[in-house]
C-alpha cells in the first residue's frame, strides 16, 4: 500500500513537473516571441546565390501583417542577423524595410485591403531597396544590376505569399480539431530551410550546424509523417541550401534519399529513422566522392541523430497531431469527433430530461391531489351552508348540538336532488321543514349550485386529462431523445479480424475483394460494406455468389442493401449487405369512392419503419367528399410521421387524438384501423379506434379482431385497446373500411356473411383478394357504390431468399 501510494505520489509529481515544462517552453517561444526573434536573427543573415538576400523583407511583411505586435522584435532580430554578415546586408535590410512602410502607406490611401497587395508592396520594395544600395555603392547602375535586382524582387514576392502561410503555423497554437494542409506543409518546410540557410558558416569542430539541423529536420519529419513526406523535406531543404552554396548541391540527394529510408523504416521508432539517415548519409557520400571525408559526414549524421534521440516526446506528438494521416493526427482527430459526440449526446439528454420533467408537470400522480367524492360532498355542501345557514339564531343548534343527523338531512337533499326524486318524496320534505326552520331556502340553494358543482367538477376532470395525455406525449419524447442520444453514444466496435477473416475466405475462394468494413455483426443487424472491382461484378456478382457466401459464414441470410457503382469501367463499386428480414409482407389494395366519384372519404398507408416493422393502416373520413378525405389524409400523414421519429404506436394515436379534437369545434371525426407487424417474428398489434373488424385467413379458420374505440376526435382522451396476434408465414390479413363490412345489402349478420366470402376465396394473391371483396360488395348492391370504400389485404410469408447459402472452406468469421 505504502510503495503503491508513494509511486503513485512520485508519477503525480512527474506529471506536474512536466506540465510546467511544457507551460514554459510554450510562454517562451510563442508569447514572448522567442520564435520570431530566432527566425529572424537566421532569415537576416539567409542569403542565396553569393548576394541574393530575398528572405529578411518577406518574413518581416508576414510578422507586420500577421502578427503586428511583434513586429519591432521581428525588425530588430533581422537587423541583428544582417550586421553579422556585412554593412551592405544591414544597409539593405534595413532601407527595404524603410521603402516597405513608404509603399504601404502610400497604397493605404487608396484601400484599406493592404493584404493582398502585399506582395506586391514587397516586389516593389526590394527592387527599389536593391537599385538604390546597388547605386549608393557603385554610383552607377548597369543591366546585371537591374536584371538581378528583379530576380531578387521576384523571388520576395514568392516567399511573401509562402511566409504568410507558414509565419502563423510557428506563432500561433492551432486547434486540436485542425491539421495541416498538404500546402501549408511545404511552405512551413520552405520556411525552416530558408532559416538553416542562416547558419551556413556556423562550425563545431569543424561540423556544419547547416548539415546537423537539415538532416534532424530530415529525421524529425520522417518519423512523424513517413517516407513521402520525409523525402519531401530532403528535396526541398537541399534545394534551397544548394542555392546558398552549390557545393551543397549532393546535399539534396543525401537529405532525400535519407528521409525515404528513415520513413520507411519508421517502424522501429526513432533508431529504426536514425538507421536509415546513418544508410542514406554513406551510400550518397560513397557515390558521390569516395574521396571524401566519409567520417566528418557520418560525425555530423550522429549529431543529428543524437539531437533527434534527446527531443522530448511530447514535441514530436504535437507535430505529429498537425499532419494528415499520422496515427496521432487520426487520433486527435476521432478525440475532437467523440468530444463533439459526447457534446451532441449530452444536450439531446438534457432535452429529453426537460422533456420529462415537463411531463411530470403535467401528470396528475403525485402533483394534484385528487378528492373523493366525500370530500367534494364537503366542500359542496359547506359553501351551501354559507349561504344559509351563517346568518340563522338556530346555527349552533344544528352544527353544534345535531352536527350528524344535519349533514345526513343535507346528503340526501344533494342525492335526491340530483336524481330528480327529492320533489316526490313529500315525507322527507315534511320532515325537512319540521328540522331547518329555513328548509326551503336550503332545498332552492343547493337545486341551484349543484349544476354548478357538477359542471366545475367535469371541467377539473377534463383537465386531469388533459394533463395526463400531454403528459404520455411528452414522455413519449423523451423517450425517442433518449433512445437517440444512446444510439450516438454507440461507436463502431473493432473488427478487424472478422474483417481480415472474411477478407481472407473469400480470396481463398477466388473472389476479388478490395477491402471490407464490418460495423456491425448482431443476429438480425449485420451491417457490411465492401469495395469491389467492376469487373468482378458485371453480372450481378454480389447478389448471387457474395451476399450467398455471407450467409455461409454468418449463419443467417444476407443481402445486398444498397450498392453504389463507380462510373469508370476500371473503378471500384462500394456495396452493403445487411441482414434480411424473417418474414415479408405482400399487399393488395383495392377502394371506390361514393357513387363512382374521384375522391374518396377513405385514405390507406402502407409503410415499412426503421424499427423493422411494417405498418399498415386505414382512415375513414365521417362522410364523403373532399372534408372526409382530407381528415382521413392529415390522420394517416401524422401517423407516420410519428411512427417513423420512434414513438409508440398508442402515445401517437392518442396524439392524434388530441391533435384532431382540438383542431376544429365541427363534428368531423375520422376513424383508424392500424396494424404493426414485426417482420422479425411475425407477431402483430392491432389498434382500432372506431373502425371494423379485421379478418386473419389461417387456411380454412378465419380469426376476427375488432376493437371498442369511439372515432378520433370525437372525446378529448380515451384508452386505446390494442389487440395482439401472432401471426403466421401464408397468413392473409384483411383490413376494411366501413363502406366494405356494412355494404352488402339485404344482409343482416354483416360478420358472417364477411367470414363466408372469405373463407371461400380460391385465390391467395392479395390484391385478387381485394379486388373481388371489393367486387362482391358493389354486386350485392345491384352495382351501386352508396359508401366509400377501401380493403387492404396483406399475405405474410417466410423470406425467402432469392440465391441458396453457398458453402465457404472457412467459417472462422463467425
Amino acid at each position: 500500500m505504502d510503495s503503491g501510494a508513494s509511486v503513485l505520489a512520485v508519477d503525480r509529481g512527474v506529471s506536474r513537473w512536466t506540465s510546467k515544462v511544457k507551460t514554459v517552453i510554450e510562454n517562451i517561444f510563442f508569447r514572448w516571441g522567442f520564435v520570431i526573434a530566432l527566425v529572424g536573427f537566421l532569415l537576416g543573415r539567409a542569403y542565396i546565390l553569393t548576394n541574393i538576400l530575398p528572405f529578411a523583407l518577406p518574413f518581416f511583411a508576414a510578422v507586420y501583417v500577421m502578427k503586428r505586435d511583434k513586429m519591432a522584435l521581428a525588425f530588430l532580430a533581422l537587423m541583428g542577423g544582417a550586421s553579422t554578415v556585412s554593412f551592405e546586408n544591414t544597409a539593405f535590410t534595413f532601407a527595404s524595410i524603410f521603402i516597405f512602410f513608404l509603399y504601404n502607406l502610400f497604397f493605404a490611401r487608396f484601400t484599406r485591403k493592404i493584404v493582398g497587395l502585399v506582395p506586391f508592396q514587397v516586389f516593389l520594395s526590394a527592387l527599389t531597396a536593391h537599385l538604390v544600395v546597388v547605386y549608393f555603392s557603385q554610383q552607377s547602375l548597369v543591366m546585371y544590376d537591374v536584371f538581378m535586382s528583379t530576380i531578387e524582387a521576384g523571388l520576395s514576392f514568392v516567399l511573401t505569399m509562402i511566409f504568410l502561410q507558414s509565419v502563423p503555423l510557428l506563432t500561433e497554437r492551432k486547434g486540436k480539431q485542425q491539421s495541416l494542409e498538404t500546402e501549408e506543409i511545404v511552405c512551413l518546410i520552405i520556411l525552416l530551410a530558408s532559416v538553416l540557410t542562416g547558419t551556413t558558416d556556423w562550425f563545431i569542430y569543424h561540423l556544419s550546424v547547416q548539415h546537423i539541423f537539415t538532416r534532424y529536420l530530415v529525421l524529425v519529419f520522417a518519423l512523424t509523417a513517413g517516407a513521402a513526406t520525409g523525402s519531401t523535406v530532403g528535396v526541398v531543404t537541399g534545394l534551397i541550401l544548394s542555392l546558398a552554396n552549390v557545393a551543397s548541391l549532393y546535399q539534396l540527394s543525401l537529405l532525400a534519399f535519407s528521409g525515404l529510408l528513415g520513413g520507411l523504416l519508421k517502424e522501429g521508432k526513432r533508431i529504426g529513422v536514425g538507421l536509415g539517415l546513418l544508410i542514406g548519409t554513406s551510400l550518397i557520400t560513397l557515390y558521390v566522392d569516395k574521396q571524401a571525408d566519409i567520417s566528418k559526414t557520418l560525425l555530423e549524421s550522429v549529431a543529428a541523430i543524437l539531437i533527434f534521440l534527446l527531443t522530448p516526446k511530447f514535441i514530436l506528438e504535437k507535430l505529429a497531431k498537425f499532419i494528415p494521416g499520422t496515427v496521432e493526427n487520426s487520433v486527435d482527430q476521432q478525440q475532437y469527433l467523440r468530444k463533439m459526440r459526447d457534446v451532441t449526446s449530452q444536450k439531446i439528454t438534457q432535452f429529453a430530461n426537460v422533456f420529462q420533467a415537463l411531463s411530470n408537470s403535467f401528470s396528475v400522480y403525485g402533483y394534484v391531489h385528487e378528492a373523493d367524492e366525500e370530500e367534494e360532498a364537503d366542500l359542496f355542501l359547506g359553501g351551501v351552508t354559507g349561504k344559509t345557514c351563517q346568518s340563522c339564531f338556530k346555527r349552533e343548534q344544528c352544527w353544534a348540538v345535531n352536527p350528524e343527523r344535519t349533514y345526513d338531512y343535507l346528503r340526501q337533499i344533494m342525492t335526491e336532488t340530483e336524481e330528480g326524486t327529492l320533489g316526490r318524496n313529500t315525507k322527507f320534505l315534511k320532515e325537512w321543514g319540521k328540522y331547518c326552520i329555513r328548509g326551503t331556502k336550503v332545498t332552492e340553494v343547493i337545486e341551484q349550485e349543484l349544476f354548478h358543482f357538477y359542471a366545475n367538477q367535469q371541467l377539473r376532470k377534463q383537465i386531469r386529462e388533459n394533463r395526463r395525455l400531454v403528459a404520455e406525449q411528452l414522455l413519449g419524447v423523451s423517450k425517442v431523445m433518449e433512445d437517440f442520444a444512446k444510439e450516438i453514444q454507440r461507436e463502431k466496435e473493432n473488427h478487424q479480424v472478422q474483417e481480415e477473416q472474411i477478407l481472407e475466405a473469400f480470396r481463398n475462394f477466388g473472389v476479388e475483394i478490395g477491402h471490407v468494413d464490418i460495423y456491425c455483426l448482431d443476429q438480425g443487424n449485420v451491417d457490411i460494406e465492401m469495395t469491389i472491382p467492376n469487373a468482378s461484378n458485371q453480372r450481378g456478382e454480389c447478389e448471387k455468389l457474395i451476399a450467398p457466401m455471407l450467409s455461409d459464414i454468418l449463419s443467417e441470410t444476407i443481402l445486398v442493401v444498397r450498392e453504389e457503382k463507380s462510373p469508370y469501367p476500371h473503378g471500384v463499386s462500394t456495396v452493403c449487405f445487411g441482414s434480411a428480414k424473417t418474414f415479408s409482407v405482400d399487399t393488395g389494395i383495392a377502394t371506390a369512392a361514393m357513387g363512382g366519384g374521384l375522391v374518396s372519404g377513405d385514405s390507406y398507408s402502407t409503410m415499412e419503419l426503421s424499427i423493422g416493422k411494417y405498418a399498415l393502416a386505414i382512415s375513414d373520413g365521417m362522410g364523403n367528399g373532399e372534408r372526409a378525405h382530407m381528415e382521413s389524409k392529415e390522420t394517416l400523414k401524422l401517423l407516420q410521421k410519428i411512427l417513423q421519429s420512434g414513438i409508440q404506436e398508442t402515445i401517437a394515436i392518442k396524439a392524434i387524438n388530441s391533435i384532431l379534437s382540438l383542431r376544429t369545434t365541427e363534428e368531423m371525426f375520422t376513424t383508424l384501423d392500424l396494424a404493426m407487424i414485426d417482420l422479425r417474428d411475425a407477431s402483430a398489434k392491432f389498434l382500432k379506434v372506431g373502425s371494423t373488424p379485421s379478418f386473419v385467413k389461417r387456411g380454412e379458420r378465419i380469426i376476427k379482431v375488432e376493437g371498442s374505440n369511439l372515432p378520433m376526435g370525437i372525446i378529448e382522451d380515451f384508452e386505446v385497446d390494442v389487440v395482439s396476434e401472432q401471426l403466421k408465414s401464408g397468413d392473409l390479413l384483411i383490413m376494411m373500411s366501413d363502406g366494405i363490412f356494412e355494404g352488402p345489402k339485404h344482409v343482416e349478420n354483416h360478420e358472417a356473411w364477411m367470414k363466408r366470402k372469405i373463407k371461400e376465396l380460391q385465390t391467395e394473391d392479395p390484391q385478387e383478394i381485394a379486388d373481388i371483396l371489393i367486387e362482391e360488395v358493389i354486386r350485392s348492391r345491384g352495382g351501386f357504390i352508396e359508401d366509400d370504400m377501401t380493403v387492404v389485404v396483406a399475405k405474410i410469408e417466410k423470406n425467402m431468399p432469392k440465391w441458396a447459402t453457398i458453402p465457404i472452406i472457412s467459417k472462422q468469421a463467425q
